[in-house]
């Protein structure tokens, strides 16, 4: 199995200035241009020590004058309590200024996430923690001192005042350290990329791997599963290793020039003195402008990592941003009715891969029942979520009340609708919150929904009836009680569509009966309902039938025509799939469709 990629920029991508981030971030102008402003001041009032300490060797010392000691340490004092407050603020202007760029993406940031094809937790708490990162830089100490890298000039001047040769000292030691600080991001930039590919297909497959557990158990898998887990978190070590190496390498030279250059300040201070071109409080003055000079670059070298990972964060929201594209207002539309048409819908498999659903065209008017039929792997559980709008066709329309329904606000759309997926997906919390969609609890319409799907008195009998807390993937249920409350929560509200996939997959007869009850309560008040199903048990409710193989139809119409279309022509078993196991005797020897005038 392939490792999966980690997003990354494009190269036709915007710049991070003009990505969705950057866009959220220059909303913040005003507070940014107030920390530079912040940080300029800041830095030019950072030269007071160099100026009290010329001041206190060359005047006071000399003049042995108390008044004029007391006057400059008070002057400096209230400087250096004006530095403290400028640095106070700027750091409450930043946390401020990443707490409004986290409310302005979250929500667009998780209905991305929630919006990629194939959206687990693991890539999804990516998301997030993308997000994180970038918030937590903002709000930090690396991009305070990226504020004050441009104003090193100010401290080249500064010096050069003094002495010209002490003004290229400062330019020359700033570009020595900001050129090792590239050579080691570039020498560690691809290590670490590759570890963060690797590091994310270790999470996905021991996150797939957790979630699997029993089977995995229960099979045996679970020595294999961990070899394939170690294969990739050992490939993500061994570039962490790499990248750590390059790190450490250009770490320690960058350690030693760091303090040979504050050292060797002292020494060329100590020449000019000698030359009789610097004052002694010069030497002291010097020294402590080349560190207030190098200290914003310290900073970075040392916070260089984080920047590293702020880049890649950045870069993988804006991703993820662009693909989902922004969330346009959309004017509402009345409540439907449940009539929908499908018109040479074809459909891709995600990544664009080959087609799994080629020119379907079907209809259905409120009250129809429409079974779905056909082999594994033809498409059926793709129509459903084209019919619900999960999934936009590659080409052809499928329209709900004559609107796409790609154009229905899906926050509007989602109480109309009604889904029962192949995979039952109950989520954690009470059954009741489950039903209701985790919405405000109505038990009027708890209660209503779980008589629908015949599943009440089933509710009763658990340990806590409706407030029953459940775990992750509905632990605490049976398959067949989770796939009955799947249907109560699909049938919450008395949507008008409804889309039913496999919905007595994991049923007794008990739920088979209450599941024939539902079907025949949607079509009494007028639902318009869709049932995948391979089980003939429910076939015997639908008004037409559409059977699928290879993603195309073989036909679709009313239910008696279809039957006597195909029992005119017989079709071969394979090429319809014969029914599964609970349908009438013999029908595992016939076609879904032929099987079905049985049922």
């Amino acid at each position: 199995m392939n490792s999966p990629a980690l997003p990354t920029r494009p190269a036709s991508a915007p710049s991070r200035r003009e990505g969705p981030v950057g866009r959220a971030l220059a909303g913040e102008r005003r507070a940014l241009a107030a920390c530079a402003l912040f940080s300029g001041v800041s830095s030019v009032l950072l030269l007071v020590p160099s100026v009290y300490s010329m001041q206190i060797y060359d005047r006071v010392l000399s003049s042995r004058h108390g008044m004029t000691l007391l006057a400059l340490t008070a002057i400096a004092l209230g400087l250096y309590l004006l530095i403290a407050a400028l640095d106070w603020a700027r750091g409450e202007l930043m946390v401020v200024a990443g707490m409004r760029l986290d409310d302005k993406l979250r929500q667009r940031v998780f209905d991305a996430a929630m919006a990629r094809p194939g959206a687990g937790a693991v890539a999804a708490n990516a998301a997030q923690a993308d997000l994180h990162t970038v918030r937590q830089f903002i709000s930090g100490p690396a991009l305070h001192a990226l504020f004050d890298l441009p104003w090193l000039p100010v401290m080249a001047l500064a010096a050069t005042l003094l002495h010209p040769w002490l003004g290229a000292y400062v330019v020359g030691a700033t570009l020595l350290l900001l050129g090792l600080t590239w050579l080691s991001e570039w020498r560690s930039a691809a290590p670490l990329a590759r570890a963060g590919v690797e590091g994310m297909a270790a999470q996905l497959s021991l996150a797939e791997t957790a979630r699997h557990a029993e089977a995995v158990r229960a099979l045996g898998m679970q020595a294999a599963l961990r070899e394939r887990w170690l294969r990739r978190h050992l490939a993500m070590l061994g570039w962490q290793s790499r990248a750590s190496q390059a790190a450490e390498t250009l770490g320690a030279s960058t350690r030693f020039a760091r303090m040979a250059l504050q050292s060797l300040v002292f020494a060329l201070g100590a020449w000019l003195v000698l030359d009789a071109d610097l004052s002694a409080g010069g030497i002291f003055a010097v020294s402590l402008i080349v560190g207030r000079a190098l200290a914003p670059v310290e900073q970075v070298l040392n916070l260089w990592r984080q920047v590293v990972q702020v880049r890649g964060a950045w870069d993988r929201l804006d991703t993820l941003l662009i693909e989902a594209g922004e969330a346009a207002e959309r004017m509402a539309l009345p409540a439907p009715t449940g009539q929908i048409s499908v018109q040479q819908a074809s459909a891709l498999a995600p990544g664009g891969g080959r087609p799994v659903l080629v020119g379907i065209t079907c209809a259905a008017m409120p009250g129809d029942i429409v079974g779905v039929i056909g082999p594994s792997g033809s498409g059926k559980s793709t129509l459903g979520r084209l019919l619900i709008g999960l999934d936009a066709p590659a080409a052809g329309q499928v329209r709900l009340d004559g609107a796409e329904v790609s154009q229905w606000p899906r926050e509007a759309l989602g109480p109309h609708l009604g889904y029962l997926p192949q995979s039952v997906d109950l989520l954690e919390g009470t059954v009741a919150e489950n039903i209701a969609r985790f919405g405000p609890v109505d038990a009027d319409k708890v209660v209503a929904a779980a008589r629908s799907a015949g599943v009440h008195d089933l509710i009763l009998k658990l340990p806590h009836g409706y407030d029953t807390p459940l775990g992750a993937d509905g632990s605490g249920l049976s398959g067949g009680q989770k796939q009955r409350v799947a249907l109560a929560r699909a049938l919450y509200g008395e949507p008008r569509l409804l889309v039913l996939d496999e919905p007595n997959a994991n049923l007794d007869a008990d739920g088979e009966a209450a599941l024939h009850t539902a079907l025949i309560g949607m079509k009494a008040r007028g639902a318009t309902v869709f049932v995948i199903t391979q089980r003939n048990g429910v076939l015997g409710l639908a008004d037409k039938l559409l059977v699928l193989q290879e993603g195309a139809a073989l036909a679709f119409g009313p239910k008696q025509e279809v039957l006597a279309r195909f029992s005119a022509t017989p079709v071969p078993v394979n090429s319809v799939g014969a029914g599964a196991a609970g349908g009438p005797a013999g029908a595992a020897a016939r076609p879904p469709a032929q099987a079905a005038a049985g049922a």
